[in-house]
């Protein structure tokens, strides 16, 4: 018998060390199987958990207003965590086999107007050295689409000023090029 505390910490550690996938996932999987866990009745184990469980579950996230978005992630998380478990040989069915992800639209980017982005780029104090270096920083966002995160990781290793690029690793280790 295995207990769902031990299966989602193996599950999670596999996820970090096998997949290479990054912190920030591997929290939310650990959530979304956590709170899974909570709709449990207490005791159940991860070999006990039916279909109608997770539907359950699926209808309760509804009930509360969690949008589709993060059902469908929650689903995944569940999904991917019971496969993992089926090829340990640590349970013999996959409850979530027959169950479709939630349909979720894509949402259309948010755009913000020639006036705000030129408030934007006007905003930080130019005759500043750390103003400089904030506009700059506005621009290259704003001219590349580079997330923020990617943003603030940048080394100066990264600019190919011969090439007259910027090269970036970004979300999932995939690499961009700007020009």
């Amino acid at each position: 018998m295995i207990y769902f505390d031990e299966a989602r910490d193996d599950y999670l550690d596999w996820l970090r060390v096998e997949r290479g996938l990054s912190s920030n996932t591997t929290e939310a999987y650990g959530r979304d199987i956590g709170h899974f866990c909570g709709h449990l009745p207490t005791g159940k184990c991860p070999d006990e958990v039916t279909e109608e469980d997770i539907r359950s579950w699926l209808a309760q996230r509804t009930a509360d207003g969690v949008s589709p978005r993060s059902q469908a992630r929650g689903l995944v998380s569940l999904r991917g965590f019971y496969r993992y478990l089926l090829s340990e040989g640590m349970v013999e069915h996959d409850p979530t086999a027959r169950i479709d992800l939630p349909r979720v639209g894509r949402p259309l980017p948010e755009s913000i107007s020639v006036d705000e982005v030129e408030a934007l780029l006007g905003a930080p104090d130019t005759d500043l050295p750390r103003g400089l270096r904030d506009r700059a920083m506005f621009e290259l966002l704003y001219a590349t689409g580079l997330r923020v995160s990617e943003l603030v990781n940048l080394s100066i290793g990264q600019l190919h000023m011969e090439g007259g690029y910027l090269r970036v690793v970004g979300k999932g280790d995939k690499e961009r090029l700007f020009p």
